[in-house]
């Protein structure tokens, strides 16, 4: 008898095969059937193929990795070969008198293909309002008043349904995501370069960089200060917040300074109740990051290498330890 290749071996050998292979291989026998539906060879096909694409986005109706590549292939496929309005559908969305500066989503699931839940956006324009849209329909929902400065930035937290703007003064708005009401505004002492909504179990609470890099915290939805903590004094500080709410990645922006990373719970405390838990990184030149998809605290940091001054990538996994004078990020 020939020797079989195990589920582990097979499982190898497939995560090199394209989505028409494993298909195919699917139909040899029950074993491959069961080995090419893996969810981990469809996540990295999906992630291979759509590098924007997270976990959040595999919703009702696209159930699994495999039916969201699958749909989202033969959606592009229709749009390439097709014609508008026969093999898809395609909404222009218009209404900004003004340069849109950026979007988030506001509803629970983001793609969507099977149409059992409205998908919404909100956006904000240099013309000084924000707005929300049905993806499907490509109408608008509602918009707000005219703002007194232009709109630069906005984050969602769809479980709450609550948009935050930001305008060019640092003028702060939380928005009710249904109908456009206004909750709560407060006032920045300089203008905002960054914004990230963290929603965590123990509860929601925005972070605000400064242009001055300053990182405030702030209750939502009330916009209470929690703290005031100084990043990078005087260079415009950039923020990415882990999946799981718990790391703060802050760089600072056209800057030689290393950036750093924070345990999110000392930033919730003013500083003489609990000093920040933090660690500078030992790089320099960041030019972009991301938070590894499934795994809670490992960063990825892409920056200028010290010695040659080529691009490199350094991968950190990151841990807070109790130690005899406090908390220590490892």
């Amino acid at each position: 008898m020939e020797p079989r290749l195990g589920l582990h071996e097979l499982l190898h050998v497939f995560s090199f095969l394209e989505a028409r292979d494993l298909l195919c291989a699917a139909q040899v026998d029950k074993v491959w059937n069961e080995v090419s539906r893996t969810k981990e060879l469809w996540r990295q096909l999906c992630l291979r193929r759509w590098s924007s694409c997270k976990a959040s986005q595999v919703t009702l109706g696209t159930q699994t990795w495999k039916q969201y590549y699958l749909c989202r292939a033969e959606l592009e496929f229709r749009m390439e070969c097709g014609r508008p309005e026969k093999d898809f559908i395609c909404k222009a969305i218009a209404g900004h008198k003004g340069g849109i500066d950026e979007l988030a989503y506001v509803s629970n699931s983001k793609c969507r293909f099977d149409g059992q839940e409205k998908s919404v956006v909100c956006t904000v324009s240099s013309d000084s309002t924000v707005r929300a849209w049905d993806v499907q329909e490509g109408a608008e929902i509602w918009s707000s008043p005219v703002q007194p400065a232009a709109l630069v930035n906005l984050v969602t937290f769809p479980r709450l349904q609550l948009v935050v703007t930001v305008d060019k003064l640092g003028l702060i708005k939380v928005w009710k995501a249904e109908n456009g009401r206004e909750c709560a505004a407060s006032s920045l002492p300089t203008s905002s370069s960054a914004l990230q909504a963290c929603d965590r179990p123990e509860g929601p609470f925005l972070l605000v960089a400064s242009a001055e890099g300053i990182l405030y915290a702030l209750t939502v939805p009330h916009l209470r200060l929690l703290s005031r903590t100084g990043v990078f004094p005087g260079s415009p500080t950039s923020l990415l917040c882990s999946p799981d709410c718990q790391w703060v990645f802050a760089s600072a922006q056209d800057s030689d300074l290393g950036p750093k990373v924070f345990c999110t719970r000392s930033l919730l405390a003013p500083v003489e109740e609990e000093p920040r838990v933090s660690s500078t990184l030992p790089i320099w030149r960041t030019s972009r990051a991301c938070w590894v998809p499934d795994e809670t605290a490992r960063l990825m940091v892409m920056h200028r290498n010290h010695d040659s001054g080529q691009l490199a990538i350094t991968t950190y996994e990151l841990e807070a330890r109790q130690s005899q004078e406090g908390v220590d990020v490892v």
